[in-house]
């Protein structure tokens, strides 16, 4: 296990005071020397490791918890503005769309954040599913404005979204789409293609996070499931690993598009739900350790 360890990641770790220098300067070559002992490092091991941008892995942590599976929170991923973040509010303030397509719940928020600086405007929302229209419902107990959620999908990916849209009838049909600068071009190019005026804007991105702690990384090196809810967070923990045929646990994925991500990535063991969202994401991760169990019970 020690050869998955990313010596760019921990080369610019500080020593944490629970290392010796010599112990780490250990970590540092990749190796977990021995030496480190339960009276200098933690001798848990989680079941689970959470992996979204901290602060944000509370509900899945909450969740986990009532079913008495333990984990431990390493963020793998933080957001930051996109390219078109400022525009957002001005385009919202300057221009009506027929709808506003959402398909996250970071997107959501940021467009949420927008729509009060453009003074609340009147819109007609598509969301790709439940997780992005929960935020949507949160934030309306507390806000006033003609902000309605009307269309999610009969499958949560986005190219399902693309083609079940409902248009206009007799006149084109305009789409604002504010959207992670990662994301594919599916949904743009499937609703262009039935005639949709489509307006992307990238106002966020994920940023893989520049230090891992090096006593947290050998925890979740350890962990039977790792949990990740996006391609960014999948691409953070392959650079981490290195070498992704030496690792061989499970991955629960939020849904499809991440478990497709995880899988061209060259994961194996990767479980995900039907419907993205938390209920069915705990579920996988229940069926994860399950498997897990089952394949080192007569190792």
């Amino acid at each position: 296990m020690a050869s998955l360890l990313s010596l760019s990641s921990l080369s610019s770790l500080q020593p944490p005071p629970y290392y010796s220098s010599s112990q780490f300067q250990s970590l540092k070559k990749g190796v977990f020397s021995s030496s480190v002992t339960s009276s200098s490092t933690s001798s848990f091991i989680p079941q689970v490791v959470v992996t979204r941008e901290r602060g944000k892995n509370q509900q899945l942590v909450k969740s986990l918890e009532k079913h008495g599976i333990s984990s431990l929170e390493l963020p793998l991923i933080h957001h930051a503005p996109g390219p078109d973040f400022d525009r957002l509010a001005s385009v919202l303030t300057d221009k009506s769309f027929d709808w506003i397509i959402i398909t996250s719940p970071e997107a959501a928020s940021v467009f949420l954040e927008a729509w009060k600086a453009a003074s609340s405007p009147k819109v007609r929302v598509g969301v790709v599913g439940a997780g992005t229209a929960r935020v949507f419902a949160e934030a309306m107990q507390s806000a006033e404005g003609p902000l309605h959620v009307a269309f999610t999908p009969s499958k949560a990916t986005g190219k399902v979204l693309a083609s079940e849209l409902p248009e206009n009838v007799g006149k084109r049909s305009s789409v604002l789409y504010p959207a992670s600068l990662k994301a594919s071009n599916d949904i743009e190019e499937g609703l262009s293609r039935r005639g949709f005026e489509v307006l992307r804007l990238n106002t966020y991105t994920t940023v893989p996070v520049q230090t891992v702690d090096a006593m947290l990384l050998q925890q979740a090196l350890s962990a039977p499931v790792l949990s990740v809810a996006s391609p960014s967070a999948l691409r953070a923990w392959v650079s981490l690993i290195q070498n992704v045929e030496q690792w061989n646990n499970c991955v629960a994925c939020i849904g499809e598009t991440t478990a497709s991500a995880a899988r061209r990535l060259g994961l194996k063991n990767v479980y995900h739900p039907e419907q993205p969202g938390l209920e069915g994401w705990v579920e996988s991760i229940i069926e994860a350790l399950g498997a897990h169990e089952e394949l080192h019970r007569f190792k």
